[in-house]
């Protein structure tokens, strides 16, 4: 009897057992439990594994998850000494009514099958039913670029049954927000998980009806310090770099000149790397407005050097128009000579127009002087104040240090001012 029974295969008694406990064959699971009546209700809970990856170029997410279904079908209903339940996988699936929840607005999706299919069908002696699977979905997120890298991004994946209206199939959330579990160890690259939170409606389609829609969603905000390294800090720097130009000799055209064309091109660089890493959306980012102030003020540093290049040229050719039009008559014999130390006027010049040079300064404090020669007639002497009055007019635009030495303040403060206003808007 001992050897009898220790030879004996169990699993034959045992599935023959469980046919007749459960009783698959002997009803129509094609229709819906309590067909005719009332909608059957299906509870739902999902467990989050992990959040894979969150893509701006394609607007989508992939996560994994355990998505469970509840519900009572008493054509399963077997009796139970012990009231334990019966485990099955997913052989028992095909053969019995099970809800038909899909994934709106999904790309890609499927059920793990290493090493078998990830599905559990867990039954108990009243008809009540679990089904459980394992699921990785992609599905679409409608994100909003206009404050990137500085955005929030809410993301949603919704449950639907595709066949059943409401007036056949409630969907509902088994335990309100208390049925979305999620994996202490969630954890994204460029993202960081704020909240996860459930919430239902209807969903109306004019050709089928109204659908009862369960939705899982997520709040991700970015992390910025990645887009400060890689974005924000070379374009100052660029910027900076544009204003060294203003304390180079404006003499010096091949290093301002190669200086400005440089940080230009990094900056088209840099807006062009940002770009191609982004879904060509139709309006402005809050990176797009960094970057393409940071390459106005970039390029206005280029446009600077060349006003005062131009401002210089046309400075020097009305010099030289002077010195054509009022040449040197050192030497001629009505001019008269005096000597000056640098600090006499105009006027002082005309009013000792008449003396020697014995007769303004002593013998001994000659090697202090220099010597000026003046060819002063007086035809020509109010002319030649009109020229020099209008020489020294000019002489404030024209000053190319002058405006290197505007610049130097001008752009920073102008700079810092635009930082404090971007970063209080959008930070």
């Amino acid at each position: 009897s001992h050897i009898y029974m220790k030879n004996h295969d169990m699993t034959k008694t045992w599935r023959g057992k469980t046919e007749q406990l459960l009783r698959v064959d002997d009803h129509d699971f094609t229709m819906r439990p309590a067909f005719g009546g009332p909608a059957i209700p299906v509870g739902v809970d999902v467990q989050v594994e992990s959040l894979d990856s969150i893509s701006e170029v394609d607007m989508d997410f992939t996560m994994t998850l355990y998505l469970r279904h509840y519900w009572k079908d008493e054509r399963l209903s077997f009796p139970s000494t012990n009231n334990k339940s019966m485990t099955f996988d997913g052989r028992l699936v095909k053969k019995i009514w099970v809800p038909d929840v899909f994934f709106v607005h999904s790309k890609r999706s499927f059920i793990h099958d290493t090493t078998t299919d990830n599905i559990m069908l867990r039954v108990f002696p009243d008809g009540h039913v679990l089904y459980s699977m394992r699921i990785t979905v992609t599905a679409m997120c409608n994100m909003d670029f206009s404050h990137f890298p500085l955005d929030s991004q809410t993301c949603s994946l919704e449950l639907e049954s595709y066949a059943y209206t409401d007036e056949d199939l409630m969907l509902y959330w088994k335990n309100g927000n208390e049925s979305l579990k999620t994996d202490e160890k969630i954890s994204l690259s460029q993202f960081l998980i704020q909240k996860f939170h459930t919430t239902s409606r209807l969903a109306f389609y004019s050709s089928t009806g109204w659908y009862n829609r369960l939705y899982i969603n997520f709040t991700l905000r970015r992390h910025i310090f990645f887009f400060l390294l890689q974005t924000y800090f070379p374009a100052t720097l660029m910027v900076i770099l544009s204003w060294v130009s203003f304390w180079i000799d404006h003499q010096a055209v091949p290093a301002r000149v190669s200086l400005g064309i440089t940080t230009v091109l990094t900056m088209s660089t840099i807006i062009t790397g940002v770009n191609a890493s982004m879904p060509r959306v139709s309006y402005i980012k809050a990176v797009d407005i960094y970057l393409w102030v940071s390459f106005v003020f970039v390029f206005l540093s280029v446009l600077e050097y060349a006003a005062v290049n131009y401002l210089t040229t046309v400075q020097e050719r009305k010099e030289r128009k002077l010195r054509e039009k009022y040449p040197c008559t050192c030497g001629i014999p009505h001019s008269k000579t005096m000597m000056l130390d640098g600090n006499y006027s105009e006027s002082d010049a005309n009013s000792l127009a008449g003396y020697t040079r014995n007769q303004i300064v002593p013998e001994e404090e000659k090697q202090e002087k220099m010597v000026v020669h003046l060819a002063i007639s007086n035809e020509s002497n109010s002319s030649r104040k009109r020229g020099l009055k209008g020489h020294v007019g000019l002489r404030i635009i024209q000053n190319s240090h002058a405006i290197d030495k505007y610049s130097r303040l001008i752009f920073p403060g102008t700079y810092i001012f635009f930082n404090l206003i971007y970063w209080s808007v959008f930070s």
